[in-house]
């Protein structure tokens, strides 16, 4: 009995060793990929690169980030800049710890318009809006100044203080959710309710505003509750107008936040838990940075296909020299055109990207390299910008892959129309093939080590008697 226990664990072990080994494997892999994606290349020369000029009639909005070391998620950071940016009744900018190159999810490259010191000098009181968007590492101490600033106005009593997605969790982190209600990420709710117990964590809202914090769900929900900030500051028209111009599909859930079918943690989640560990070989996908592109269709980007498992996203541009978008972010690529790896697909992001892009992608035909060059909005320029790309993913990878970033991005509207492989199937049978070599292996061991040390036993014992 002891012998077949014995053999027993010995299967189950090797095979948990092989099968969590290669998927934490993968998963770090993906962690460095998109979440954990800093700048390694050179910074080139930064002089010239232009802040926008500072109206003291208007009210101001300081869009976090933190170290360079400590990239920050690029929808939860985007999308408020460049929604507040539309209403031209804020400043906007980008701010940080200090002025080097800080990085987003995914690997898009960011200069800060101002460090939190040279904000504070600048306006001399707090900002009236203060968006934490999510930054990783919130228990590391170089993540330590973000959230000695962000406390540091605290008491002020005219600030608003406003968490995108899991940026609930660096909020909460600040102390300024004890006690209040609030909500985040779907996929984080259960983990922030165990580490921030004070606070009232609600699931079955896009957003939650509560004094002087507002807090959003995931993904599109943040568009929600900027779109309803707006409202409160600039009346519901102001938000209806950039509701349209992006084409917003659930403009209802700004006025009315409540869900009646909240969104959970369940099996489906394993699609997008098994790409992360035994999707072996992600598509290499470029996407081309070019002047006064808008920054809510490069989120879209990043967002639909590096958040998979399945996608390597590589930003690539005519020149090392910083990009200033349509509202006033200075961004650099990591790639320039004539020394761009070899890509898969180039994706070209705007519903304006031919005329805008254009001396781009003349150059991107002549020296580029790619498999496929894809227009991604130009199409379909009055389109929400998330939907292409998500459609796309299933065409490259698969149904259920695609379906799960749709409800990842708490997408509720029925403008997506997906078409694709029903499987993962390159993931399934690399799992299923790792599956094969931990038993092989654990056959090997019983066979060579445990059976062959009971017969040799046997044979002993037997000739003991005899």
């Amino acid at each position: 009995m002891k012998k077949l226990f014995l053999r027993l664990a010995v299967y189950v072990f090797i095979f948990i060793v092989f099968m969590g080994g290669i998927w934490f494997y993968g998963f770090n892999r993906h962690q460095k990929d998109f979440y954990l994606n800093v700048r390694h290349e050179p910074v080139p020369s930064l002089q010239g690169v232009n802040v926008p000029e500072y109206d003291p009639h208007k009210p101001t909005v300081a869009v976090v980030m933190a170290d360079s070391s400590i990239p920050t998620e690029d929808f939860d950071f985007l999308i408020p800049y460049t929604l507040f940016s539309m209403t031209d009744a804020y400043n906007v900018y980008a701010v940080a710890p200090d002025k080097n190159v800080k990085s987003l999810s995914g690997g898009l490259d960011v200069i800060p318009h101002y460090s939190y010191k040279e904000l504070d000098n600048l306006l001399n009181k707090s900002p009236d809006v203060i968006v934490v968007p999510y930054m990783p590492g919130v228990n590391e101490q170089k993540y330590q100044p973000t959230r000695e600033w962000i406390q540091q106005h605290s008491s002020s009593k005219t600030t608003t203080f406003f968490s995108i997605c899991g940026g609930a969790k660096n909020l909460a982190d600040t102390g300024l959710l004890k006690g209040k209600s609030a909500t985040s990420f779907w996929q984080f709710l259960p983990i922030l309710m165990k580490q921030y117990p004070d606070t009232h964590w609600k699931e079955d809202v896009r957003y939650v505003h509560e004094g002087n914090t507002l807090t959003s769900a995931g993904q599109s929900a943040g568009i929600d509750a900027v779109l309803h900030l707006i409202s409160q500051k600039l009346g519901e028209p102001v938000a209806a107008k950039i509701s349209k111009e992006i084409s917003y599909p659930s403009y209802q859930f700004v006025q009315n936040p409540k869900v009646d079918h909240p969104f959970y943690v369940d099996i489906k989640l394993a699609t997008y838990l098994l790409n992360l560990g035994f999707h072996w070989n992600k598509k290499q996908m470029g996407v081309l940075l070019y002047k006064d592109m808008d920054e809510i269709a490069l989120s879209s980007i990043f967002d639909s296909y590096g958040d998979t498992g399945t996608t390597q996203v590589l930003t690539v541009s005519s020149s090392d020299a910083p990009i200033t978008t349509k509202h006033h972010l200075n961004i650099l690529a990591r790639h320039q055109i004539s020394n761009a790896p070899k890509l898969d697909k180039m994706i070209i992001p705007g519903g304006d990207a031919k005329s805008l892009a254009a001396a781009d992608v003349r150059l991107w035909g002549e020296k580029g390299n790619a498999k496929e060059t894809l227009f991604i909005h130009s199409d379909s320029p009055t389109r929400y910008v998330f939907e292409a790309p998500l459609e796309d993913l299933a065409k490259q990878e698969d149904l259920l892959t695609a379906k799960h970033a749709v409800k990842r991005f708490e997408y509720r509207a029925n403008g997506i129309h997906l078409e694709g492989k029903p499987l993962p199937l390159g993931t399934y049978s690399n799992m299923v093939l790792t599956s094969l070599l931990a038993l092989l292996v654990a056959f090997y061991i019983d066979r060579h080590f445990i059976m062959k040390k009971k017969a040799s036993k046997v044979i002993n014992t037997s000739m003991e008697n005899s």
